[in-house]
């Protein structure tokens, strides 16, 4: 009986384990080197988070650098190391929102200068056209509502399990589970009437 709950609670042990604490503590302590790998690592969540709440792909790179130099400059915040994912989520999206707002005020402000005419930016590189499928369904993904569209791109582009969204998101995975069936049912309509 002992052998059984020893087992348990080792499992429970190497369950509970973040590979990534050493790292961060690291980090806080000022190398470099381990900041590089460590964003090489996880930059592509943090731009699927990024691109998840904005929902377009042109300001991405802008914002991923500024939340990067944030993780840089005030990692020795954290005061529970194994509680770094839901800190950088929650630094990513938030981000990813003040630059949402400030996209809006800058289209306000051009608006007014032109007097109410609207342009529409064409894409700015010829060879982004040559895969219309691809864009086609990443316009579809930034057309869906943010409620649905964050939980899609932290599991489909990005790589997360229900549980890891649930816990950034701070919802139980049922919520994620109904978010993400409903996500694909949109994304599925919104392809559909684009073929056709």
């Amino acid at each position: 009986m002992a052998a059984v709950s020893l087992v348990s609670m080792t499992m429970a042990l190497v369950k509970e384990f973040d590979p990534e604490q050493p790292v961060v503590e690291a980090i806080r302590a000022g190398d470099r080197h381990v900041f590089a790998d460590f964003v090489r690592r996880h930059d592509r969540w943090v731009r699927g988070v990024i691109f998840g709440v904005l929902g377009r792909t042109d300001p991405v790179d802008d914002v991923a650098q500024q939340v990067w130099t944030t993780v840089w400059r005030r990692l020795a915040e954290i005061r529970a190391t194994d509680r770094w994912r839901p800190w950088l989520y929650a630094l990513a999206r938030n981000a990813a929102l003040d630059a949402g707002r400030d996209v809006t005020r800058q289209r306000e402000r051009a608006r007014e200068v032109a007097f109410g005419s609207t342009t529409t930016v064409s894409r700015r590189d010829a060879t982004l056209e040559a895969d219309e499928s691809y864009w086609a369904a990443m316009a579809a993904i930034a057309g869906l509502p943010e409620l649905y569209r964050e939980p899609f791109v932290l599991r489909h582009l990005s790589g997360w399990s229900y549980q890891e969204i649930a816990e950034v998101m701070g919802m139980p995975v049922d919520t994620v589970e109904t978010r993400l069936v409903r996500a694909r049912r949109l994304l599925r309509d919104a392809l559909r009437k684009e073929a056709e």
